[in-house]
């Protein structure tokens, strides 16, 4: 399915300055994941967000939309000085056009949030270096599997990331979805293709690609803590103004 228009995301501020690094004091990074019931899965922001802290040399702490805290709604509420918001989303949808913004329209202090983590080309080579290590062959057809939406410029979003990850494993690569637009895997996944996860952390979406794909198919490992991610936050963060 091609769609010909394609979102990009603009930041969102709120305060009285343009420049939330020139609001006074060193940013807090505030990274929001969707959340999860699975323990580990919400471990994987905590831990992208920690690394990224360091390297960025600045105070950064991990949120979530929901299924987890702290809640992202919560943070910003109880902030006492500027903040950049990244959010470990990756694609455009409901979360990033109105639960987010919605969120820092009652914050306590200026926040700045930024695009959606996906789709680029940092989480393609995440994704190739996972298919490696999962034992995927160069050139090997690949399906990435994402979660789904039934949101248009997700599925933009999704395509992007099918390009992106075909340039970096220079081979054929097919989109299915979990849920929303788009086919399922049963309908896409051969015998003798490789799966990559478009899903940053264990929980609902990778348990569920599990179980659909069949046995002797290659399913590689969900993005996780990958050094490609963090260095993306890292990147988003300081584009923000950290």
């Amino acid at each position: 399915m091609r769609f010909e228009l394609c979102v990009t995301w603009k930041g969102v501020i709120v305060g009285e300055s343009d420049d939330v690094s020139q609001v006074g004091g060193r940013p807090t990074v505030v990274t929001v994941a969707h959340g999860t019931r699975h323990d580990t899965g919400n471990d994987v922001a905590r831990a992208l967000t920690a690394a990224a802290g360091r390297l960025l040399g600045a105070p950064a702490l991990a949120s979530y939309v929901e299924l987890s805290e702290p809640l992202f709604a919560d943070v910003v509420r109880g902030l006492d000085g500027p903040a950049v918001a990244v959010p470990l989303l990756l694609s455009t949808g409901y979360h990033v056009r109105t639960d987010l913004p919605e969120a820092i329209e009652a914050s306590s202090a200026p926040v700045v949030l930024g695009e959606p983590l996906g789709p680029d080309p940092l989480l393609a080579r995440a994704q190739v270096a996972r298919l490696h290590e999962a034992g995927a062959r160069p050139g090997q057809r690949v399906v990435l599997v994402a979660a789904g939406s039934s949101d248009e410029a997700a599925t933009c979003d999704q395509t992007r990331a099918v390009a992106h990850l075909a340039r970096a494993w220079d081979g054929p690569v097919e989109l299915a979805c979990l849920a929303g637009i788009g086919p399922r895997p049963a309908d896409v996944v051969r015998p003798g293709d490789a799966v990559s996860p478009y899903l940053l952390s264990p929980g609902f979406f990778h348990d569920r690609l599990r179980r659909e794909v069949s046995d002797g198919v290659i399913v590689a490992d969900v993005l996780g803590e990958h050094p490609d991610v963090v260095d993306l936050i890292v990147a988003r963060a300081r584009a923000l103004g950290a």
